[in-house]
């Protein structure tokens, strides 16, 4: 084994921290391996502490200056910052997820740096750049720069194929995301921490909402439809506030004081899970808790115009409603009018993943740039046909 393999993954949100973690962890557990985690604070407190749910901590902060959320300035002073760090330190490979600016502006400047970029959670597609917003752009810029192509779901797979992406660029790993569910199911259990007693004789609705494009108008529409919801009175509908202030303020003057509505702080990793798992309705435009819900068999409502995860749509546990409070009020009605409906939407799937995509992701990063032997077509790493299935257990 080629013994000083030097691997940089680049953590900038919170689920960037979440989805990497396994990765991470399955460097590690490889002799000869280096994998050290670059935080770039623009999740500053809350990717450092997802970390720490399995063990892991930051190697090096990057000190980019806190501003007023402007992209343009955010990416600058991300890009700016990383590549001198990479100039410095001139690891092997850099490791990227999702479709962040902290992931645009690593690929970016890892590029620009002649380091091979891995990009986990790749092929993603929505067909329209702007939305989600600024996300589905990133994501296609970053299949510009990167030399391995981690695609979570056949789909994902297909889409970069479409794009002329190599085949052999592509490895189907199934989504990390499901790693790290399973990993903190085990080893960070929140049975007695939950934050309040609703749901206990009532079905509980969890309702996230943050995306850059549901700003404004629609996320207020989200917050009334929330409020009504409650006021039927036969569930209890609790509301994790997220921790822009501008989104919990604006929350907290339609739902606080709302019969049945619990407003909750943000939550953490193991809180989080243990809430999604107990409620009987999930509403989010959320891409990771997507992914979650349909892994514990919570039937979800999607709160978006479009979705790049059309697996959970096509495999049942998932429908996509918009923003919309009538749209919203009458999908969430058809499930809690129908028990029948709800259960057959309640069934836990594979169709984003196994729990093994960390072990599938390292074990590429090591094949591929370690000198010899000679680097295998990562195609024939894992038959397809166990992905093709919905990646079995």
């Amino acid at each position: 084994m080629h013994p000083g393999l030097r691997v940089v993954l680049v953590v900038g949100t919170r689920p960037e921290a979440n989805k990497l973690a396994p990765v991470a962890l399955a460097l590690r557990a490889q002799p000869g391996t280096e994998a050290m985690i670059w935080c770039t604070g623009q999740h500053a407190r809350w990717a450092p502490d997802m970390l720490g749910h399995f063990g892991l901590a930051p190697d090096l902060d990057i000190a980019t200056p806190a501003g007023n959320g402007e992209l343009g300035l955010l990416a600058a002073a991300l890009m700016t910052r990383l590549w001198a760090a990479l100039a410095a330190s001139r690891p092997h490979v850099v490791v990227v997820q999702g479709d962040t600016a902290s992931a645009f502006a690593a690929a970016l400047a890892a590029f620009y740096a002649r380091i091979p970029v891995v990009h986990v959670e790749a092929g993603l597609r929505s067909g329209d750049c702007r939305s989600p917003f600024p996300e589905e752009a990133h994501r296609r810029a970053i299949a510009g720069f990167a030399t391995l192509h981690c695609a979570p779901t056949p789909a994902a797979r297909d889409a970069l194929l479409a794009e002329a992406i190599p085949a052999r660029d592509i490895l189907l790993s199934g989504n990390t995301v499901i790693d790290a569910l399973r990993l903190i199911r085990r080893i960070a259990p929140a049975g007695g921490s939950l934050p309040l007693a609703a749901g206990r004789t009532r079905p509980l609705i969890l309702v996230t909402c943050h995306r850059r494009e549901n700003w404004g108008a629609p996320f207020l529409s989200v917050c009334h439809a929330a409020r009504r919801l409650a006021g039927r009175g036969d569930c209890d509908v609790v509301f994790v506030l997220h921790p822009n202030p501008a989104l919990a303020e604006a929350a907290r003057a339609i739902l606080a004081g709302g019969p049945r509505l619990h407003l909750v702080p943000p939550q953490d990793y193991p809180g989080f899970v243990a809430l999604l798992a107990r409620a009987a309705l999930v509403l989010t435009d959320s891409g990771g808790v997507q992914e979650e819900a349909a892994a514990l068999g919570v039937p979800l409502l999607v709160l978006r115009e479009a979705t790049e995860r059309q697996e959970g749509l096509r495999s049942g546990v998932a429908r996509l409603v918009g923003t919309q409070e009538a749209a919203i009020l009458a999908a969430a009605a058809s499930l809690l009018d129908d028990p029948a409906a709800r259960a057959a939407m309640a069934v836990p799937s594979t169709v984003y993943g196994d729990g093994h995509a960390g072990k599938r992701i390292a074990a590429a990063i090591r094949a591929r740039w370690q000198p010899t032997p000679a680097v295998p077509d990562l195609g024939q790493m894992i038959p397809s046909a166990s992905l093709e299935a919905g990646i079995p257990a």
